[in-house]
């Protein structure tokens, strides 16, 4: 079977311990090559993670004509820029979340894909590929919870480390722009479409002037979606969406344990029920969906349409 050969750009904590190693389950992707500005950290990342290359720089990866697609877990602010020079090295780019800075900074990249027609660009917000989460929007889209009236969200974790990315203001850091864009997105998918409007408000931390908590509303008028995200605040997550005729409940709904079942819990005309989903890894499921798309040459299932919108609403809670 043929599959999509993939060079991960640097060697972010996130690439390593999950992405990296879930993709490497694929029957559809091949981790071939791993970079960094260090050429010794690429070095001893490859041989930890059995890739068969390392380079010492973006730009060698790049220039490897063996490499199908890129994967890009590098900081908020360098998105776009790497993304797009990926694609004018040839290259398909699946991209962490959020995709860019802001709206401004996405729509340069959408207008960049529009040179490479060729080439799949798709932003990597995994929780998407799991099917207790295609359950859930099914579920939703059946009308059995009746008119949806509210989702109620909450992402948070604990990370006071100044060397970390996410508490970097230059480089994009922050709850919202980390955890906040998950609550975002799911806000958007349950009620199908954009709200019309949004506010916002942001603790900020005094020292790395990025916000350690947000809280949003999102009016979609037939209904709202509040959210809170922290990143310096007790782990915890979850999602409860509200109908006229039932609800639904996720714990854990963005990275659950990969080992074990995952519930979801909901009540439909006042009958509770619970679904059982076997263990399975979102990052895994999420490299099989690109690398079919770029294999079958169809559409992404998450298009820079939707995470231009993604962005828009987080520039709004923003204000």
């Amino acid at each position: 079977m043929k599959k999509v050969r993939f060079g991960v750009l640097s060697t972010a904590k996130i690439g390593r311990e999950k992405v990296i190693p879930a993709m490497q389950q694929s029957d559809l992707c091949e981790i071939s090559a791993i970079c960094s500005r260090n050429q010794k950290r690429a070095e001893e990342t490859a041989a930890q993670l059995s890739i068969p290359k390392a380079y010492g720089s973006y730009e060698e990866l790049l220039a490897d004509p063996e490499i199908d697609a890129i994967y890009n877990p590098l900081p908020n602010n360098l998105h776009v820029q790497w993304t797009i020079k990926s694609l004018m090295a040839g290259k398909h780019v699946l991209c962490e979340k959020p995709i860019g800075m802001d709206v401004k900074d996405a729509r340069l990249l959408l207008d960049a894909t529009k040179q490479f027609p060729d080439l799949k660009v798709m932003e990597a917000f995994m929780y998407r590929h799991h099917p207790r989460w295609k359950r859930t929007f099914e579920l939703v889209r059946s009308g059995k919870l009746g008119e949806i009236i509210a989702v109620h969200s909450f992402f948070s974790y604990y990370n006071d480390d100044p060397e970390n990315y996410r508490n970097s203001a230059e480089m994009g850091g922050g709850g919202l722009m980390d955890v906040g864009c998950y609550c975002v997105s799911v806000a958007r998918l349950v009620f199908g479409r954009k709200p019309v409007s949004a506010t916002g408000y942001s603790d900020y931390d005094p020292d790395f002037n990025v916000d350690r908590l947000t809280s949003g509303l999102l009016n979609f008028e037939t209904g709202t979606s509040v959210f809170s995200c922290s990143t310096q605040c007790h782990k915890d997550q979850y999602v409860k969406i509200f109908g006229t005729k039932g609800k639904i409940e996720l714990d854990w709904p963005f990275n659950p344990d990969f080992t074990k079942t995952t519930l979801l819990k909901s009540v439909i005309d006042e009958i509770e029920i619970i679904e059982e989903f076997e263990p399975c890894d979102h990052f895994t499921l999420q490299g099989d969906a690109f690398a079919k798309a770029v294999l079958n040459d169809e559409p992404v299932p998450i298009s820079l349409e939707d995470s231009i919108e993604n962005m828009e609403v987080i520039d709004m809670v923003r204000g």
